[in-house]
């Protein structure tokens, strides 16, 4: 059994590439050993789930209503996301989506994402926390 954190915990990690694809719909149909490493999921539990499953509580909605609205639109879109491992801590990642297009229409969707650096997180932070307020006021 694996044990649970708080979500106030940061999960560190300095290298190596996450690589995820979806459908449409946010379903995982791949993730690559690295996310399952640095997520604390494995393959076979991450596959057929929504990628909101790695989504922390302190991403604000209209953050990823910008990165839907913007890879719906066959436009790719990167940013900083905090994402909540299994175990409950929270890591940073600098993510590049992009939609996967086969005969001219969206099919799916395939993130890249490495390591946040301290200065992106430092910067990111309080942007997400003022998104935050707006949103629960």
């Amino acid at each position: 059994m694996q044990k649970v954190v708080p979500i106030d915990e940061e999960y560190t990690f300095d290298k190596g590439l996450i690589i995820s694809s979806t459908n449409l719909e946010g379903i995982i149909t791949y993730a690559n050993r690295r996310f399952c490493e640095v997520a604390g999921y494995s393959k076979d539990e991450l596959k057929g789930q929504n990628h909101n499953i790695i989504r922390h509580p302190d991403m604000p909605k209209a953050a990823f209503k910008e990165l839907w609205d913007t890879i719906q639109a066959a436009k790719e879109w990167t940013g900083l996301v905090k994402n909540l491992r299994k175990d409950g801590r929270y890591y940073w990642v600098y993510s590049h989506i992009s939609p996967i297009i086969k005969d001219g229409n969206i099919s799916g969707y395939t993130a890249a994402r490495r390591p946040a650096s301290s200065a992106e997180i430092t910067e990111t932070t309080p942007i997400y926390a003022q998104m935050l307020e707006k949103e629960n006021n």
